[in-house]
């Protein structure tokens, strides 16, 4: 049976190439259109804007001062799509004709609150987010800017329902939370594809700098039915930079930390786009350099010491009007080590975790579109390869050095079909298949630790959305078979938005998922308790865990003369079974501490999220998020080898309540002060026996993590900018005050945010 599918879909995917061949064959009847793209409310002028012939990849961007022009297409009506950062998108029917010039204005609406702002993680296709059948949120390159964010894991935190915390005081290794699971229960995509392996996820979120980064798109809720295993929680899909026009950048921005230890980062960033916009290419380049800090003055660190480069580039070319290749490249280097002793080698210190990493990944696109705009194929290939040496050990132990190799490839395709209707009102159907491998090779021999751990995962997806501007039903499905699952697993999906009139979008979401019984990222880490490794194993007869989610949510929209809100509600249900749990510290017959994964009994997390906009038209905007959930489990699990200590009825590091907020006030247009917070409520965390007597639960305190910047841009000719900025994160301290010290303690007992107080000063010079 699986076999016919896939033949199935490959002849309907050959047989449209044919047709798509004849469709796309040159013309030659052209016309030209000279064009302006104006501000509706000022009548300015608006430079950087893109504007493309819906359909096709014929496209360019309007210059400086707000003009362009458009030549060389097909005569008859056509549609322009005009999109700009910061404004709603446009579409605008024109009719040539051979031989005569068309002129055309378009005035853009802002749209600060970014609802109409286009996103892919909801369907694979490219869709308003207000339109979108499910909930997207998107970490925009604003953001980014206004929180003083360096990599993407400091910049995700302001996102509804997303925490991003620090897991070791040794390596600082840092995991994405969606609605109060663990990181493991999210999927993290490049582009759409899931190239961060196992190995890769472990550092991941830390090792890609916002230069590379155009956009984040996080989906809250079960992604298994579009994206397969592990995306249970939630799916972050990072969207990197496509060249535009032609530009350079380069920043730096230089942070003390506590008054100890400082940090540095290097952007460099350039875009060049041919004359005719039928070939770009955008080029990348970071530098960072971080002390270690010990922030309580034992002798070992909190802030691991850190030191990287990326370099890479994402270039496109558009091989006719109707097909476009993609590339991407990235090249990532990490070193980082923390413990006690760091001037001295791993070995001949008390504690010591160390990883130097070494990355290469990238991935192909290849889109073709038919000439009546209704058909699309799209092509891809992606991989990325992780060298990582390690060293995980304590008391001096020599025998603690260890070797890890990852090679993870994705590839696949997918066709899609617009209907101008379908029974009842128009549809977008997509089919595709998809092929994913990973070799994982980990060896740790002081601890006897070999892993050579192969997955291999053939799906095949299959989805129709009902759309118009008050419906949207989408009934979609997944069918993956692991190779480390006796049977196919089937993911379905189902999605309802109604909007009763235009500003108001109700929407009601059910989804399944699945993590397949594999080593994970947070199992190739080797935490430091007590003086000792300890260690996580894959227990040979783990199960894989399911889930069934359920959401629903109102969006409301309302603009009041140059005020613009947006409010959103949203509940959120998920039931697993089979919960993967570790099970209490066992020595095994090697001598090492292990926690061995297991199945427990199920959990079940459930809770509300709110979030706000509102925008004094772009001058004047504030932004916030809170969620309320519980997370627990149907029975209590037993977590600690000491009888005595009491069992664990909720999940650990997820609190009841957490929230963010953003506020940017452009006081004229070339100051604006930003503010930016993050609050994180109490939770319960599992302490380890070492430091302190007796294991035992803690409850910790919560946290308001708030943060200040001030920047200043100079204009000095046409497009060249500098900018010159300076700010205070955590500006009230608040930090934890309770963590172990000296050999003995646990390295796993750290929460709240992730730099005490700190200061930073910055400047960016554009092209």
């Amino acid at each position: 049976m699986k076999k016919l599918h896939l033949i199935l879909i490959t002849i309907i995917l050959i047989s449209n190439f044919s047709l798509f061949a004849n469709e796309t064959m040159p013309h030659n009847d052209k016309t030209e259109i000279f064009g302006h793209v104006v501000d509706q409310r000022s009548g300015e002028y608006l430079g950087y804007a893109t504007i493309q012939i819906k359909g096709t990849t014929i496209g360019t961007v309007s210059d400086v001062s707000g003009h362009f022009i458009l030549n060389n297409i097909p005569e008859g009506e056509q549609t322009l799509v005009i999109k700009l950062l910061g404004y709603k998108t446009e579409e605008k029917k024109v009719n040539l004709k051979v031989g005569k010039k068309e002129d055309v204005i378009i005035f853009l609406k802002e749209d600060a609150v970014e609802l109409n702002s286009v996103v892919v993680t909801s369907s694979r296709m490219e869709t308003s987010r207000k339109e979108a059948s499910s909930i997207v949120n998107v970490v925009s390159p604003r953001i980014f800017e206004l929180t003083n964010s360096n990599v993407i894991s400091e910049g995700l935190c302001f996102t509804p329902g997303l925490r991003v915390d620090n897991n070791c005081q040794n390596c600082g290794f840092q995991q994405v939370r969606i609605n109060g699971l663990d990181g493991q229960y999210s999927q993290i995509l490049i582009d759409g594809r899931p190239v961060i392996s196992a190995l890769g996820g472990v550092y991941g979120i830390e090792q890609i700098p916002i230069g590379m980064v155009d956009r984040v798109e996080v989906l809250r809720g079960g992604g298994s039915a579009l994206y397969g295993s592990n995306a249970i929680a939630g799916t972050v899909n990072i969207i990197t930079k496509e060249p535009v026009k032609n530009s350079e950048s380069i920043s730096h921005s230089f942070r003390m930390i506590d008054g100890k230890a400082s940090e540095n980062n290097t952007n460099i960033n350039a875009s060049l786009v041919s004359d005719d916009y039928k070939a770009g290419v955008y080029f990348f380049g970071n530098l960072r350099s971080r002390a270690s800090l010990d922030y309580d003055n034992d002798g070992f660190t909190e802030l691991s010491k850190l030191n990287a480069s990326t370099v890479g580039f994402r270039g496109y070319y558009k091989t006719s009007d109707f097909s476009k290749l993609t590339v991407e490249y990235h090249n990532i280097w990490e070193f980082r080590r923390g413990g006690d002793s760091l001037d001295r080698q791993p070995h001949e210190s008390n504690i010591c975790e160390q990883t130097d990493h070494k990355i290469n990944g990238g991935g192909l696109t290849f889109d073709l579109f038919s000439k009546n705009y209704k058909q699309k194929i799209t092509l891809y290939a992606s991989a990325q390869y992780t060298d990582r040496a390690s060293y995980y050990g304590a008391e001096r132990d020599p025998n603690a050095y260890g070797a890890s190799e990852d090679l993870t490839f994705d590839a696949g395709g997918y066709y899609s079909y617009s209907f101008n209707k379908l029974w009842f009102m128009p549809a977008q159907f997509i089919a595709g298949i998809e092929y994913n491998y990973d070799h994982l090779v980990d060896e740790v021999l002081g601890y006897h630790r070999e892993i050579n751990q192969i997955t291999r995962m053939g799906s095949i997806f299959l989805q129709n959305e009902w759309k118009n501007n008050k419906w949207s039903v989408l009934l979609g499905g997944r069918l993956d078979k692991h190779n480390m699952i006796e049977h196919s697993v089937f993911s379905p999906r189902v999605n309802l938005r109604y909007s009763p009139i235009e500003n108001i979008g109700i929407r009601v979401s059910y989804a399944e998922g699945f993590r397949a019984p594999q080593a994970f990222s947070e199992d190739l880490h080797i935490a430091i308790i007590n003086g000792e490794g300890t260690l996580i194993v894959v227990d040979p007869d783990l199960k894989p865990e399911r889930s069934r989610s359920v959401s629903g949510s109102v969006d409301l929209y309302k603009a009041f003369a140059n005020v613009q809100t947006n409010l959103m509600i949203e509940g959120f249900y998920s039931n697993l079974r089979d919960v993967f749990i570790l099970e209490s510290a066992v020595v095994d017959d090697r001598g090492n501490v292990v926690h061995y994964k297991s199945n427990g009994s199920g959990a079940i997390v459930r809770g509300i999220t709110l979030e706000g906009k509102i925008a004094f038209s772009r001058r004047y905007q504030l932004q916030a998020g809170f969620t309320v959930q519980k997370s627990s489990y149907k029975k209590p699990e037993a977590w600690s080898d000491d009888p005595e200590v009491e069992t664990a009825t909720n999940l650990f590091r997820s609190p009841g309540c957490y929230g963010y907020f953003t506020a940017s006030l452009n006081f004229w247009k070339e100051l604006t002060l930003a503010l930016s917070g993050i609050y994180t409520g109490s939770m319960y965390m599992e302490h380890f026996a070492g430091y302190i007597e007796q294991d035992r639960i803690e409850k910790t305190p919560g946290f308001f993590d708030m943060n200040c910047k001030l920047s200043y841009m100079f204009n000095l000719k046409g497009s060249t900018g500098l900018q010159l900025n300076a700010g205070i994160e955590n500006i009230f301290n608040s930090y934890q005050k309770d963590f172990d010290q000296g050999p003995d303690r646990d390295s796993g007992y750290i929460y709240g945010p992730i730099y005490p107080r700190s200061w930073f000063v910055g400047l960016k010079f554009m092209l």
